[in-house]
């Protein structure tokens, strides 16, 4: 826990170099709180704080009893003692439900077509590729989908409580703050969070979202172009049906900063990519042999499964021969299923 703390510390210091680019400026705050948490966590003899005797979970385990991340406030990591369920989800009597949301209040990918209308499942065209694909591999693994772009729908926290996943592809900020009330209900009651791509690219000024994604968000990309992929561990119910390797394509997503406290799942060889080191257009210079593109963990009492992966339309479509499509396309399913409870979770 250290040794991914001072990690941390160091990404954001080498971020906030001189001559590293224009955004830099954005990252300074990082060095100094980075500096609090690591000089908070020696002080105490521990990098969590003390848990709150007074919040217990399911199974009278008390809750935050694995700790408190200081730099969030949160119980977050891979211990399942972070995770509860206040919320009865009984996929034996309700089924399996996930909602897709996909607002952008900023640049919006080509594959997540015109925006829509009102409501929940507004009429699509066949430019929605990313609504398209998840109704069909809902249909195709046991689970129901509802797609908005309507915040009205994050209104009270009741709405959200009906779905067992919400999955984000979204951009900038999309929320407001009953919305981010809401979204925060719904993880602490047992929900499970899913952030694909540009979920990175959301929400910067809300700490608890940034601790969502796992203390990493979009800072930049190089150009979108093949990579090998490679599994961390192949022991995952999200990723144990794939091989060891495959050859993907995508934007690459550079961080902020690399994630921590979380279980990675698959990283992308920068050694494989024709523009080695990828350097983003605000001049990140790649994040080395460890660039993450998919992990997990535990977050305030829910689960959230993560990936940058999923950025052109090629890796949305069904048989689709784009290099990574039915790579990305199983371990997103999979990683679906293990964020509701379906199968077991970031093991």
């Amino acid at each position: 826990m250290l040794i991914s703390l001072f990690r941390r510390r160091a990404r954001a210091a080498k971020a906030a170099a001189p001559g590293a680019g224009p955004s830099r400026a954005r990252r300074g705050g990082v060095v100094a709180a980075m500096l609090m948490v690591v000089a908070g966590a020696l002080f105490a003899g521990s990098t969590l704080a003390t848990a709150d005797p007074d919040r217990s979970g399911d199974g009278g385990t008390l809750y935050y009893a694995a700790g408190v991340d200081p730099q969030f406030g949160v119980c977050r990591g891979t211990d399942p003692l972070c995770y509860h369920a206040w919320y009865d989800f009984d996929p034996a009597k309700n089924g399996y439900h996930v909602l897709v949301f996909t607002k952008t209040a900023g640049p919006r990918h080509a594959d997540l077509g015109p925006a829509l209308g009102p409501g929940l499942d507004p009429t699509l065209t066949a430019a929605n590729v990313v609504q398209n694909a998840m109704i069909r591999l809902g249909q195709e693994n046991g689970f129901s989908v509802d797609w908005t772009e309507d915040t009205s729908v994050f209104s009270s926290p009741a709405t959200l409580l009906k779905y067992n996943a919400i999955l984000f592809f979204t951009s900038r900020t999309v929320l407001d703050d009953p919305g981010q009330t809401s979204l925060r209900t719904y993880i602490e009651a047992g929900g499970a969070f899913i952030g694909v791509h540009n979920a990175f690219g959301t929400n910067y000024n809300w700490n608890w979202y940034l601790g969502l994604l796992g203390n990493a968000q979009l800072m930049d990309h190089g150009p979108e172009q093949t990579a090998t992929v490679n599994l961390t561990t192949h022991n995952d119910s999200s990723d144990k049906a794939l091989p060891s390797s495959w050859t993907g394509e995508d934007e690459w997503y550079n961080l902020t900063t690399e994630p921590t406290d979380v279980k990675v799942l698959a990283t992308v060889n920068e050694k494989t990519m024709a523009t080695d080191p990828p350097v983003g257009y605000y001049g990140e210079p790649g994040m080395g042999a460890d660039h993450p593109v998919a992990w997990c963990q535990y977050y305030d009492g829910g689960r959230a499964w993560l990936t940058t992966l999923g950025h052109d339309a090629g890796d949305w479509e069904a048989n689709s021969t784009f290099p990574g499509a039915q790579e990305f396309q199983t371990l997103l399913v999979n990683g679906i299923k293990s964020a509701m409870g379906e199968t077991p979770f970031c093991k």
